[in-house]
């Protein structure tokens, strides 16, 4: 017997497995590679949405608890995971910094917006009007998180490898068993695979498909995230990651030549030196239809829990969120509303009826 059984192994799986861990509980982790959202991430956490100037719904709080979560871990897992970046809105026109400076003004802006517009400097991006700095910005490298994390469980033998069988488990009373596992409580942190899930696919979990690219650019010479109409994530060895794309149609994570195309010729009206596109990806981000994780209690089985909906943002979301459903399940804390996957009783009623 143990405490939980968690479903998943992207930043939402992760989040939760740690959080058990440092509040000394016992899991088992079931997990396939079928959602690839994580590993494909930019990785940043940045708390402002720079298409409007606006701060990111409760940024600065998951922002206090997520980085001092991606430390621990980084002492943990003895890697580096978090690197320091500055992220540089470029502006395409005064009225832009003028908006800046007004955003600049409110006060839940103000701990994340520099005053001062930052020359261009660099002859391969074309950035005339300057740039706004975002300030408490950096980029985690989720792919090196989840092959570490994957890596760490297996030495625990907390890891079991394969594709979660619905047909297998069994919900009891006290307890869940899974093919001769036994726990108290289970746990489902699949991003988009929730679409699959019986017990939570009344959620209305949509699913944004995003694709990014790789370009290597030994000209370019950039240090910081620049964000125009793409970002420009500098990955070290003169690789950069260029993205992203939101398709709400396409629910695949295959790669498509209209998504590298939009990429590119959006990336070509700023970046002035060449370049060869030298990796190409696509995962579903799980998104979800208010903008907000989907975390809390089945309606009916009080032993089967869910951890998900983080869209974009699950860097910054992720330990937040794991550690609002650990405080509601071991110390009876209720979860911030906003959240609570009970705002959609109506739709599990209305399913089961």
């Amino acid at each position: 017997m143990v405490n939980y059984v968690i479903v998943g192994l992207g930043l939402a799986g992760i989040s939760f497995c740690e959080t058990l861990e440092q509040n000394n509980k016992t899991f088992k982790v079931i997990a396939d590679s079928s959602q690839t959202s994580s590993v494909v991430a930019g990785g940043l956490y940045n708390p402002v949405i720079l298409k409007r100037f606006t701060l990111a719904w409760n940024a600065k709080h998951q922002l206090d608890i997520a980085l001092p979560f991606y430390k621990t871990l980084e002492k943990k897992l003895q890697v580096q995971l978090d690197y320091k970046i500055p992220v540089l809105r470029r502006f395409v026109s005064v009225e832009e910094q003028n908006m800046w400076f007004e955003a600049m003004d409110k006060p839940s802006l103000s701990y994340f917006l520099s005053p001062k517009i930052i020359q261009n400097k660099n002859a391969n991006i074309d950035a005339n009007f300057g740039y706004g700095e975002v300030l408490h910005t950096g980029r985690i490298d989720t792919k090196e998180l989840l092959s570490t994390y994957k890596n760490y469980l297996i030495s625990k033998n907390a890891l079991l490898q394969e594709t979660f069988n619905f047909n297998a488990l069994t919900i009891e009373d006290d307890c869940i068993n899974y093919k001769g596992i036994k726990a108290e409580k289970i746990i489902f942190a699949t991003g988009f695979g929730l679409k699959n899930n019986p017990y939570f696919n009344y959620l209305p979990l949509n699913g944004t498909k995003g694709e990014l690219l790789t370009i290597k650019a030994p000209d370019l010479k950039e240090e910081r995230v620049i964000k125009s109409s793409v970002f420009i994530i500098p990955m070290g060895n003169n690789l950069y990651r260029i993205g992203a794309t939101y398709n709400r149609d396409d629910k695949t994570n295959n790669t498509s030549q209209a998504a590298k195309e939009e990429l590119l010729t959006k990336l070509h009206t700023f970046l002035k030196c060449n370049y060869e596109v030298v990796d190409h990806k696509a995962g579903v981000r799980p998104t979800v239809a208010d903008r907000k994780p989907l975390v809390g209690e089945h309606p009916k089985h009080k032993n089967i829990f869910v951890l998900n909906g983080f869209g974009s943002r699950g860097v910054m979301a992720g330990p937040y969120a794991a550690q609002q459903l650990y405080n509601f399940i071991e110390n009876n804390k209720p979860l911030a509303a906003e959240i609570d996957c009970k705002r959609f009783v109506k739709r599990y009623l209305t399913s089961v009826s």
